[in-house]
C-alpha cells in the first residue's frame, strides 16, 4: 500500500491537470485487457492502484494464470477523474510484471519438455524500487526469484576473489550459517569450491560444452553438489544449459523485459446506473 501511494504521488506530482480540468463527479465504468495472451502478473497491485483512489473494482482473471488476448482482466467503477489518475501506474504494473512473467513462463515450459527440473532464476538486474515486483513476477511466471537481497545468501563472486582465494572465502563464510555460492571460470576454480566445502558451484560465462563438461566432471567427486550456470544465458538457450545444471541464471528476465501489451477502456456510466450509484 506504501508503494502503491509514493507510486502514485511520483506519476501526479501536484495533481492531474487534465482530468481535474475536464471532469467533476462524472462517473464511468473501465475495462483493462490484454491485447495478447500472456501470463498475468500485476494485477493484484493494478486493483490495489485504483482501490487506493476510492474507486470499485472487480477482478475478472488470477495473477499466475494465462490471461486471454482482448479479455477483461480488471473493471473499475467510480469517478472517472480518479479513474484516470489511477490508468497508467496500473498498467505499468500488468505490463512490466506481465511481461517479466511471460518470458518465464515460457521458458519454464520449453525446458519442461525436455524432462529437466532445472530451476530458471532471475538475478538483482531489476529497476531500483521496483525488485519485489519483479521478483514477484518471476515466482508467478514458474521461476525462482534467487537472492531478493545481498542478505539472503553468500555468493562469491570475481571481485570477491581478486582480494581472497576461493578456499579462504569459503573458510570465512561458512560462519554465516548461510547457503555459500561460488562464481567459477574453470573445473580448476570448480574444483577447488567444491573441496573448499560451497553448497553451489556458479559456472560464469561457459559455453554450453565448457559448462557440461566442468559439471560432468565435478559431479564424478561431488554428486551432490549444485550447479548454476549464469552469463550469456538467453531464452533461446538456456533449455540446452538446463539438460545438466540445476539452476539456469537469465538476467535478461528483468533487466531487458519486454512489456506485455494491455490497455485501458473507460466508459461513461449510463444514467439509471448514475442514479443507482448515487444512492449508496
Amino acid at each position: 500500500m506504501e508503494d502503491i501511494r509514493r507510486f502514485l504521488q511520483e506519476d501526479m506530482g501536484f495533481g492531474d491537470v487534465t482530468s481535474d480540468a475536464l471532469f467533476t463527479d462524472e462517473a464511468a465504468k473501465g475495462w483493462i485487457y490484454p491485447r495478447k495472451k500472456y501470463m498475468l502478473a500485476g494485477l493484484e497491485e493494478a486493483d490495489m492502484v485504483f482501490k487506493v483512489l476510492g474507486l470499485r473494482t472487480r477482478r475478472m482473471a488470477v495473477d499466475g494464470k494465462w490471461a486471454r488476448a482482448n479479455k477483461p482482466v480488471l473493471m473499475v467503477h467510480g469517478k472517472a477523474a480518479d479513474m484516470l489518475k489511477g490508468e497508467r501506474l496500473a498498467l505499468n504494473f500488468l505490463m512490466r510484471m506481465s511481461g517479466i512473467a511471460t518470458e518465464t513462463a515460457r521458458i519454464v515450459e520449453r525446458c519442461a519438455r525436455r524432462r529437466r527440473k532445472a530451476l530458471i532464476a532471475g538475478t538483482r538486474k531489476t529497476v531500483p524500487g521496483f525488485r519485489k515486483y519483479d521478483k514477484k513476477a518471476i515466482r508467478l511466471g514458474g521461476g525462482w526469484p534467487h537472492r531478493m537481497t545481498l542478505y539472503d545468501a553468500v555468493l562469491i563472486k570475481d571481485n570477491h576473489l581478486r582480494l581472497v582465494s576461493i578456499r579462504e572465502a569459503v573458510r570465512r563464510a561458512k560462519g554465516t550459517g548461510k547457503d555459500i555460492e561460488v562464481e567459477v571460470t574453470d573445473f580448476r576454480e570448480a574444483k577447488e569450491a567444491a573441496e573448499a566445502g560451497a553448497d553451489i558451484v556458479m559456472l560464469d560465462n561457459m559455453d554450453i560444452e565448457h559448462a557440461r563438461s566442468v559439471t560432468n566432471k565435478l559431479r564424478l567427486s561431488f554428486p551432490r553438489i549444485r550447479i548454476e550456470v549464469s552469463g550469456g544465458i538467453t531464452p533461446k538457450n538456456a533449455c540446452r544449459y538446463a539438460r545438466f545444471a540445476d539452476i539456469v541464471s537469465l538476467g535478461s528476465l528483468t533487466h531487458s523485459v519486454k512489456a506485455a501489451d494491455f490497455t485501458m477502456d473507460i466508459e461513461p456510466l449510463p444514467p439509471h446506473q448514475k442514479r443507482k450509484s448515487s444512492k449508496r
